[in-house]
């Protein structure tokens, strides 16, 4: 009986090796994210770049001449469902606008997202469609337009105060978020970037749906906790630069609620948010609690894939 039972547990992990990996991956993100030799943290000492923006102009529009650009000058930003972007959102894209004079602009709606991906990625086309929360399918898009543009990618509640042209030197580039990982609100990438690549790619490895609860199906498929677990997966991750603070200001450009930042006035709707979303982010930032959590989800993956 014992054999028996050893023998399916063995053929189970085997069977569900690639959901149980993932999940692995994705709860490791606090542990994986900095390690000895993490150097994509942009600095003073390393990039001689002022992280604080205030040696640069504020409508400096490129890196040049002292730098090569290699973010093209694009904006994105996306709105999908039948509500419409709301009117702070207008004010705050109009800002963007006026700080980035010269650039392309690009506003995604439903009905040429939906033909851009039937056109450039026709084999996610329903994966896309299927998503069960709207803010997948922005999440998604986001990777989506940012690897067959290039460019910046902002979300509709994103007040600029600053223009973005001093960080087009760097090839990708992205906010940290607290505790660890980075924010997807707002990603700036060359053209048809490598690791922008992957995280379109690894889309349909991690489409989840954690047990019925938004935030976590949200942020571990599509969202801000996903692309981290992604970056932390990339071989050579000194190029994939994210913008935090000098030492004794780790979060001055942390997107989260009501803030300011050197760049912008972040509105903090985080309309997408549901009721289990307060409980979960509290619990990860208590790592045992987050160890004793991997623990029962991993349990519980395995249940629910054998009904």
């Amino acid at each position: 009986m014992l054999l028996l039972l050893v023998g399916f547990c063995v053929l189970t992990i085997v069977y569900f090796q690639s959901i149980i990996d993932t999940a692995l991956v994705t709860f490791a993100l606090p542990v994986a994210w900095l390690s000895p030799t993490s150097n994509f943290i942009i600095s003073q000492e390393r990039d001689n770049f002022d992280v604080t923006f205030s040696n640069y102009s504020a409508d400096q529009q490129s890196s040049l001449p002292e730098y090569p650009d290699l973010i093209p000058p694009v904006l994105h930003q996306i709105v999908l469902g039948s509500a419409g972007p709301k009117e702070e959102w207008l004010n705050a894209r109009n800002h963007c606008m006026q700080y980035h004079a010269g650039w392309q602009f690009h506003l995604w709606t439903d009905e040429n997202a939906a033909a851009f991906v039937a056109e450039k990625f026709p084999h996610l086309k329903e994966m896309w469609e299927g998503y069960r929360y709207p803010i997948q399918k922005v999440d998604a898009l986001r990777y989506m337009v940012l690897y067959e543009y290039g460019g910046v990618v902002l979300d509709m509640d994103l007040d600029c105060r600053h223009s973005l042209g001093p960080l087009r030197r760097f090839g990708f580039v992205a906010p940290a978020a607290h505790p660890s990982g980075f924010s997807n609100g707002m990603m700036m990438a060359s053209r048809w970037h490598p690791f922008v690549g992957e995280l379109v790619n690894n889309l349909p490895r991690f489409n989840l749906n954690w047990f019925g609860l938004p935030y976590p199906t949200v942020m571990f498929s599509t969202g801000c906790h996903y692309a981290s677990v992604v970056h932390t997966l990339q071989k050579t991750r000194s190029d994939l630069r994210i913008l935090a603070g000098p030492k004794e200001l780790p979060n001055l450009h942390r997107l989260n609620g009501n803030v300011i930042t050197p760049l912008f006035h972040h509105l903090g709707s985080s309309s997408w948010h549901s009721f289990d979303a307060s409980l979960i982010v509290s619990m990860f930032e208590k790592s045992i609690t987050a160890v004793l959590l991997l623990q029962m989800l991993i349990f519980c993956i395995v249940l629910r894939a054998l009904d």
